[in-house]
């Protein structure tokens, strides 16, 4: 494989193993679990936190995923041992001068929200530290699976910051208003399970040896999503999604506007004929 930067994308299809140059950023193609793709976070001496070129890299590689139709599971795994993301770069961000700093948080924030705005379905596999910006961009993912001793939070406060890539939005969202005020004004660190308990994360496994059940609880997890209808899924995702944002009576109505774009797909003929034949459904995607 060519080596090319840091942050890597890689998808299952037939064995096929290829690199593409993209600017710091190592793209790997190939597997067994054709549809899903991974997005691997591997910058071991920063430990995975949000620098400048590390983030143009993710930005490359969510372009990437967002027109590749094969790609029906999106899954963000650290191939650091024992950190998911620690936030921040904050050694070079103590270089920048207000200006700067806004204009990068700002950037952060649109990182974040290109992660949420991908059509398909995203897993955040957290097998250690996701604090500050390493937590929102996992709140960014629609769903999170942690090492039940993998740490989390959002501690801006105890550096004289508050969260500035989605954390006082997505948090409140994920976890309701009070706790997620309790979290960001402690700056408070809580384990995989205490997560889980509070419904920041939707599992959490118990640490593996090789110290990646998180991403093994995500993969299996991936699969299980991967025979399903990619329109329908796509749709639910999206009616969820801008549902949430409004009152409920819009919020049908957008279900109703999903829903009437899925009517005349094959798939939803397909899944008719599957039902009526007795037998397991084939999706194409279209």
């Amino acid at each position: 494989m060519m080596r090319l930067g840091r942050a890597a994308l890689r998808w299952g299809s037939s064995g096929i193993h290829t690199a593409v140059p993209r600017r710091g950023a190592e793209v790997r193609v190939g597997g067994e679990s054709g549809g899903i793709a991974e997005i691997l976070m591997n910058r071991p001496h920063a430990r995975n936190s949000l620098g400048k070129v590390f983030v143009d890299e993710l930005f490359s590689a969510l372009e990437q995923l967002r027109f590749d139709e094969k790609v029906r599971v999106v899954v963000f795994k650290s191939k650091v041992k024992g950190v998911f993301c620690a936030g921040a770069d904050l050694k070079e961000r103590e270089k920048m001068d207000d200006a700067e700093v806004g204009h990068f948080v700002k950037r952060l924030r649109n990182l974040m929200d290109e992660i949420a705005a991908l059509p398909v379905p995203t897993i955040a596999a957290i097998d250690g530290y996701a604090l500050g910006g390493g937590l929102e961009l996992a709140l960014a993912c629609d769903l999170r699976v942690a090492a039940s001793s993998a740490k989390m939070g959002l501690i801006e406060t105890t550096r004289g910051l508050l969260p500035g890539a989605g954390g006082t939005q997505r948090l409140p969202r994920c976890i309701g208003v009070g706790l997620a005020k309790e979290l960001i004004f402690t700056g408070r660190q809580i384990d995989g399970q205490e997560a889980a308990s509070m419904g920041l994360v939707n599992h959490a496994v118990p640490q593996n040896e090789e110290g990646d059940a998180a991403y093994q609880r995500a993969l299996t997890l991936a699969k299980e999503i991967l025979p399903r209808a990619p329109i329908a899924v796509k749709m639910g995702k999206l009616a969820i999604n801008r549902g949430i944002e409004v009152d409920i009576a819009s919020g049908m109505a957008i279900e109703g506007m999903c829903y009437a774009q899925n009517i005349p797909t094959r798939d939803r003929q397909e899944g008719m004929a599957a039902f009526r034949e007795k037998r397991p459904p084939h999706f194409i995607g279209k």
